[in-house]
């Protein structure tokens, strides 16, 4: 070969690998910015068009991505038993909520964990698939809680479950629901009505706000186990002093505080261990009073109360509050709770809300020596070849009481069981406190059980409500025995 053409050759040369450099920089170090580029237009399709990841429980594949023989969307979303795990899974329609909103990238094959993979799949021209998220939740028991709900109420109810010991949330069940199989990419324009209708939704029944961790609702006695908690730190009682349980004449508006019962424990005096199995309203009313509002405050704080709580990345519950003062729409006028407001915050009234998972927290707290787990939802990412992305790392989330108090406290929950307000809890060996808040006339009543299974070495920490009429023990003890008896697979 002559000088010249050798020269050529070598440029030739130089240039096919200045070229492949290029290529692979622009495919490898350059990919995922010039993908999530706003001025990209095409990754807004491209969602519809790669296989999402599953989303599994316990074994049970709950959101899968499947081919809809169409070329756009290429594929659909479909959900098993949608309406019965919606609270958790949420849904997936271009926007998501719930896990499928928090792990979105990862579900979606963009997040940088598993960018190389993409990349050489785009090199191979094979579609780029999305991590694997498995939940904590238990199947089984999400089934009978969401059916038990249901049958509970023609209104609202939820229930969450937490494990006590790490924070895993085993249950997170509500009803109203919905099916997100409604609104998943395959149904289209439809599909987008549906959502529209769905948040649109007039009235307190609001499917897509799901009522275990998303909506409050006044706890009633359930609170009491909060009050006692607070009273017995800062004010020197223990579960055995005798505190007073007959009438209490609201010092501001000069009228009675009234027990569902004058009698036995709540006939003028008793242990606080017996008010409390007992419900007696007077004793948590004073108790509140004589500490103030802002002490109540704090030490509710300590539960979880009055902040946000962060299950997953952007994915928060609604933030349960006992508060010191509220502001009036109309006027925006601050209004301080006085001490007839706070004897009624004491007992879970007034403007005291509470989720079922901040309720079932509080049963943790009791559960475990006082000390409370960070909740969570996602126990495992994987990768398409099973390599792990993210693994759960349960953490402590706060020391509400003393060990102490806490044993104490699970104390007379079993005593609510065996001689107080909750005996029909006897057969599902489970502990707790019931609760019968009034929502304002012509509303039915947040009827609640919140504690602990099983009853004398708890592993778990539970909390339901339900709407409608009668009390706590009456409609809401059955529904969390039945639950529980499905978590600890009895």
């Amino acid at each position: 070969m002559d000088k010249p053409l050798r020269r050529v050759a070598i440029f030739g040369l130089l240039l096919f690998f200045g070229l492949m450099a290029q290529v692979n920089y622009v495919q490898g170090s350059q990919a995922e910015s010039l993908r999530t580029d706003d001025k990209n237009s095409r990754q807004y399709a491209d969602v519809f068009n790669n296989p999402r990841g599953q989303i599994t429980a316990g074994g049970v594949v709950l959101a899968q991505s499947k081919e809809t023989g169409k070329s756009n969307p290429k594929y659909g979303r479909d959900y098993q038993d949608g309406a019965i795990f919606s609270p958790a899974v949420g849904f997936f329609n271009g926007g998501a909520g719930k896990v499928e909103m928090a792990y979105n990238s990862l579900l979606g094959g963009k997040d940088k964990r598993i960018t190389q993979q993409r990349w050489f799949d785009t090199f191979i021209g094979k579609p780029a698939e999305g991590a694997n998220v498995e939940l904590t939740l238990n199947p089984q028991a999400q089934k009978v809680a969401y059916s038990r709900l249901k049958g509970s109420t023609s209104r609202r109810a939820g229930a969450a479950v937490i494990d006590v010991k790490t924070g895993a949330i085993v249950v997170l069940a509500s009803f109203p629901s919905f099916d997100p199989n409604e609104i998943a990419p395959q149904k289209g324009e439809a599909g987008g009505k549906r959502l529209q209708q769905l948040e649109n939704q007039a009235g307190v029944i609001k499917p897509l706000i799901d009522n275990a961790m998303s909506q409050t609702f006044p706890p009633g006695s359930s609170f009491k186990t909060v009050t006692a908690a607070i009273a017995m730190e800062q004010q020197g009682l223990n579960s055995a002093s005798t505190v007073k349980t007959g009438q209490l004449v609201l010092p501001e508006s000069g009228r009675p505080l009234p027990n569902s019962h004058d009698t036995g424990n709540c006939a003028g005096s008793a242990s606080l261990r017996g008010a409390f199995a007992e419900s007696c309203n007077t004793t948590f009313g004073e108790l509140a009073m004589n500490m103030g509002i802002e002490k109540l405050n704090q030490g509710a704080s300590k539960f979880g109360f009055n902040k946000q709580l962060e299950l997953e990345p952007d994915l928060f519950a609604a933030e349960s509050d006992v508060p010191v003062s509220i502001r009036n729409p109309k006027t925006n006028e601050t209004i301080p709770t006085g001490k007839d407001g706070t004897a009624r915050s004491g007992i879970g009234q007034e403007n005291v809300r509470a989720t079922p998972l901040q309720m079932a927290m509080v049963g943790a707290a009791v559960a475990d020596g006082g000390k409370m787990m960070k909740p969570y939802l996602v126990q495992k990412v994987r990768a398409k070849d099973q390599s792990e992305l993210y693994s759960a790392d349960p953490k402590e989330y706060a020391q509400a009481m003393k060990g102490d108090t806490a044993d104490q406290l699970a104390d007379m929950m079993r005593a609510v069981v065996t001689e107080g307000t909750a005996k029909n809890a006897a057969a599902f060996n489970i502990a707790g406190k019931t609760g019968t808040a009034e929502q304002g006339p012509g509303n039915p009543n947040a009827r609640w059980f919140a504690g602990f299974a099983p009853m004398n070495k708890p592993r778990y920490a539970f909390a339901v409500v339900t709407e409608g009429t009668g009390s706590g023990g009456e409609a809401a003890v059955p529904v969390a025995g039945a639950i529980m008896r499905a978590v600890l697979g009895s």
